[in-house]
C-alpha cells in the first residue's frame, strides 16, 4: 500500500520505476522482433505445404504438382520432430556458439556493456541495435509516466509505445508489420477509449475507420495511376490502430508528420547513402513515431495549427 502512495505521490519514483520496466521490456520486445517474423514465416511455409497437398489430391490437379507434393511429406515430418519455437522458448542464445544466455548476461543495457559488446561464449560482436532498443524503451517508457502521471492513461500509453516499438524495428527488418501487433493494438485502442481515456468512443471508432481509409484510397490511387504498389496493407491497419488510440482528429497531424519524415529520410537515403530509388523505403516506423509525436504533443500540435490560419 506504502509503494502504491507513494508512485501516485511522487512523480520521479514513478517515472524511474517505469523507465526500469521499461527497460526490462525492451529487453522482451528484443526477443519479439527477431523471433516473430521467424514464427510467421514458419506458419506460412506450413499453410503452403498444406494448399500444395490438398491441391495435389484433386483430380485435376496438374501432374508437374503431384511430384513436389509427394515430397512434401517428408518435409511436414521434419518439421514435426523440430524443437519448439516461439517467443519463450527456446532460451537466447549466440548464434555462432549456442552460448545460452544467463540472466546475468541479459540485464537490459548494462549486460552489453560488461560484455564489451561480445558474447562471452566465443567473442562474436553483438550488435548495438540491442542495448539501444532497450535505452529508447526506457527512456519512452519513462517519459509517458512523467507525462500522464499514475493514471490509466500510462498504461496505455505504455502498451501503445511498446507495440509502436516493436512493429518499427520488424518493419526495418521485413518491411512487414504482422497482424499480430496491428490488430491487437487497434481492439486494444478502443477498449481502452470505452472510458473516454485518450479519446470519446466515437471519436476512436471513426479514427479507426478513417486511418484504415485514408492509407487505403493513397495506395489504390497510386497503383490506378502507376500500375505499383506504393505500400503495404499493414501501413492502413497501423493507422487505424494510432486513430483508434488518438482519435479522428489526431490523424492528420500523424499523416503529415509521417510524410514530412519519411520523405526528408528517403531523400538522405538515396542522396548520402546510395539507396536505389527502387528499393521499397518502410513506412511503418514513420507512422510509428508520429503516432508517439501525436500521443504527447498531438493537441498542442493541432492548436498551433488551427491558430495559423
Amino acid at each position: 500500500m506504502y509503494a502504491i502512495e507513494l508512485l501516485q505521490s511522487s512523480p520521479a519514483a514513478l517515472t524511474t520505476v517505469v523507465v526500469l520496466l521499461g527497460l526490462m521490456v525492451g529487453s522482451f520486445l528484443n526477443v519479439v522482433i527477431h523471433r516473430l517474423p521467424i514464427m510467421l514465416q514458419r506458419e506460412w511455409s506450413a499453410q503452403a505445404m498444406e494448399v500444395i497437398a490438398d491441391w495435389a489430391q484433386r483430380e485435376d490437379a496438374p501432374q508437374s504438382l503431384r511430384k513436389p507434393a509427394e515430397g512434401l511429406a517428408e518435409v511436414r515430418q521434419l518439421e514435426a520432430k523440430a524443437a519448439r519455437y516461439n517467443i519463450v522458448v527456446p532460451r537466447s542464445a549466440c548464434p555462432k556458439c549456442g552460448h545460452a544466455i544467463s540472466a546475468l548476461e541479459n540485464v537490459p543495457v548494462v549486460s552489453w556493456v560488461w560484455l564489451r559488446g561480445r558474447c562471452r561464449g566465443c567473442g562474436v560482436r553483438i550488435r548495438a541495435r540491442y542495448p539501444l532498443i532497450e535505452a529508447i524503451t526506457g527512456l519512452i517508457s519513462g517519459y509517458v509516466a512523467w507525462r500522464f502521471g499514475f493514471s490509466l492513461a500510462t498504461l496505455g500509453g505504455l502498451l501503445l509505445c511498446w507495440a509502436l516499438i516493436a512493429a518499427t524495428f520488424i518493419d526495418f527488418d521485413t518491411q512487414y508489420l504482422p497482424d499480430d501487433i496491428t490488430l491487437p493494438l487497434l481492439w486494444a485502442g478502443l477498449l481502452f477509449n470505452l472510458g473516454g481515456v485518450f479519446t470519446p468512443l466515437s471519436s476512436a471508432v471513426i479514427g479507426a475507420v478513417a486511418g484504415y481509409l485514408a492509407l487505403w484510397s493513397v495506395y489504390w490511387a497510386f497503383k490506378l495511376a502507376t500500375g505499383k504498389e506504393g505500400m503495404g496493407y499493414g501501413d492502413f491497419k497501423l493507422l487505424a490502430a494510432i486513430g483508434a488510440w488518438l482519435g479522428w482528429k489526431m490523424l492528420p497531424a500523424v499523416i503529415l508528420l509521417s510524410s514530412l519524415v519519411g520523405a526528408a529520410v528517403g531523400i538522405v537515403l538515396i542522396v548520402l547513402a546510395r539507396h536505389g530509388r527502387h528499393v521499397p523505403i518502410p513506412f511503418g516506423p514513420y507512422l510509428a513515431a508520429a503516432g508517439m509525436i501525436a500521443l504527447f504533443w498531438g493537441e498542442a500540435i493541432n492548436r498551433a495549427y488551427l491558430q495559423s490560419f
